[in-house]
């Protein structure tokens, strides 16, 4: 599954780095998902649920929060109150440039952090925590014997999980004043609650607190055996699956409009801009369709999909096989598949013996196709006519006007 890498700016005025993991076909809905405490978006946990998800079809966003993973900020000048505005604003930027989030997942921390910031998120439908706290300040376990030294000094650096973070006395004043039951208690949206019975990190009680708190509709699923992290794939791989098949009820898939019988076909706009995730990278949007355009690693890109020319010929073989096959279907032919393999390059002029051109470089594109099924010869040399009968196929061999404005 491809996965588009950009940045967003944050409650605090950073750029915050973030991953979008898209499904190979159109995004059933899409989903924002919130990290663990002192984690990142590209640890085993986020990285594994956004790809199962994606494989089921559901595009899911993850960042890292403020001073985590490769975000902007100061780690130490963060709180829980910048985190749910910052998944406020993730959520911001998906509705800009794609759709707005539909599911929320939060892990750990991340699940308490979804459940403060969903009422902020109108569009959200349904969210699933993964061992989550009902407390924010239930964190402040991880360094309990530094809380007084915290409080006296301001601030104290503490080892998390073999790594060291400051934690300033602001923190745990904000954390402190957050009511997560509360903002359960008027989720007013679908809510999963996961959670390993043997989570020695956030008690099992902790769920319970969640589940009790809420309205219907409400679901409970107990992660046997999984730690904490979930740090074997299995339990990852369970847990998106039961967050995919629970969404289902919930999320409203996009539906195509059917154009009444008779009515013109409106011509759909296609949107073509910059991710700033590398070099060459290209956002394509087509009408509910998204896709990434980039270049070759030789040329300076990152190869995160197809080039210009690429696309072009795509969409000339698209056409080729349509084209075949609407004529196939019409003379009922037996026309079981059709195969088109198409590449371009630039030729000397000179070198075409029945081009019109004669000086300078031609665009050159070589088009193979071929037809399976119980076909004779006759019938494969008319679909081999009808082929050159293609839209684009006319479109590139006729005179094209374009026209370039700059946008108001």
């Amino acid at each position: 599954m491809p996965t588009e890498r950009f940045q967003f700016t944050g409650s605090g005025g950073h750029q915050l780095a973030a991953a979008l993991d898209l499904p190979e076909a159109t995004p059933t809905a899409f989903a924002l998902l919130a990290h663990c405490f002192t984690c990142s978006k590209d640890n085993l946990a986020a990285r594994r649920i956004a790809a199962a998800l994606a494989a089921r079809g559901i595009a899911v966003l993850r960042f890292d929060f403020t001073g985590l993973g490769a975000s902007e900020g100061e780690f130490a000048n963060a709180t829980f109150s910048s985190n749910v505005a910052d998944l406020v604003l993730a959520a911001d930027h998906l509705r800009a440039t794609y759709q707005a989030p539909t599911l929320l997942i939060g892990h750990s921390l991340g699940g308490a952090a979804v459940l403060a910031a969903a009422a902020q998120i109108p569009e959200a439908k349904a969210v699933a925590t993964i061992a989550a706290p009902s407390d924010p300040s239930h964190v402040t376990h991880l360094f309990a014997e530094h809380v007084d030294t915290i409080r006296d000094q301001g601030s104290v650096e503490v080892t998390l999980a073999g790594r060291p973070f400051t934690i300033k006395r602001e923190f745990l004043d904000d954390i402190a004043e957050h009511n997560l039951l509360a903002h359960v208690a008027k989720l007013h949206k679908a809510l999963l609650i996961l959670h390993a019975p043997g989570d020695d990190t956030v008690g099992i009680d902790n769920a319970t607190k969640i589940f009790l708190a809420a309205k219907h509709p409400k679901s409970f699923v107990s992660l046997d055996h999984a730690d904490h992290l979930l740090s074997d794939r299995r339990d990852a791989d369970y847990a998106a699956g039961v967050i995919a098949a629970w969404a289902e009820r919930y999320l409203d898939a996009p539906t195509p409009v059917a154009t009444p019988a008779g009515a013109p076909e409106v011509p759909r706009i296609v949107t073509v801009q910059e991710t700033g995730a590398s070099k060459f990278q290209q956002r394509v949007a087509v009408g509910p369709h998204h896709l990434l355009a980039d270049e070759p690693v030789g040329v300076g890109g990152a190869d995160s999909g197809p080039g210009p020319y690429d696309l072009l010929l795509s969409a000339f073989g698209a056409c080729t096989s349509m084209t075949v096959r609407l004529y196939a279907d019409r003379k009922q032919l037996p026309l079981a598949r059709t195969t088109v393999t198409l590449s371009h390059a630039k030729i000397h002029a000179e070198d075409c013996a029945d081009c019109e051109t004669k000086v300078g470089l031609l665009d050159r594109i070589e088009r193979v196709i071929s037809f399976d099924g119980n076909l004779d010869a006759e019938q494969r040399a008319k679909l081999i006519e009808i082929a050159d009968k293609c839209p684009v196929h006319r479109t590139l061999t006729s005179e094209v006007k374009i026209v370039t404005r700059l946008a108001e």
